[in-house]
């Protein structure tokens, strides 16, 4: 059984910086890609990161591009976020997700989210002004 868990997020100012993190179980991230979305209250979810499975290649949301870094540490098993220079529109539940393929060859840019499978239960940031 697939179990995807994030911690990290919390409340934190303007400028401030925080590192999540996405722990998953029963399955070995190594061989599969990950991502990052984020859903504010009374809004849809939207993508922000992805990596591919080897990590060598990573996306980033217009809105996060040159703040945020998405990274993956295999023998953790764990995803990360590292999140800076952050705004209050980054206020938000991040959610992390697996992808459903198997060493997919591209990277995912289009954030699409029936292209994850398994999703953990969200961990929430909120940045205050």
């Amino acid at each position: 059984q697939v179990q995807v868990v994030e911690s990290g997020g919390g409340l934190v100012q303007a400028g401030g910086s925080l590192r999540l993190s996405c722990i998953a179980s029963g399955l070995n991230i190594e061989s599969y890609a990950m991502g990052w979305f984020r859903q504010a209250p009374g809004k849809e979810r939207e993508g922000v990161s992805s990596i591919r499975w080897n990590g060598d290649s990573t996306y980033y949301a217009d809105s996060v591009k040159g703040r945020f870094t998405i990274s993956k540490d295999n023998a953790k098993n764990t995803l990360y976020l590292q999140m800076n220079s952050l705004k209050p529109e980054d206020t938000a539940m991040y959610y992390c997700a697996v992808d459903r393929v198997y060493r997919r060859s591209q990277l995912i840019t289009d954030m699409a989210r029936e292209d994850f499978g398994y999703w953990g239960q969200g961990t929430q940031v909120t940045v205050s002004s």
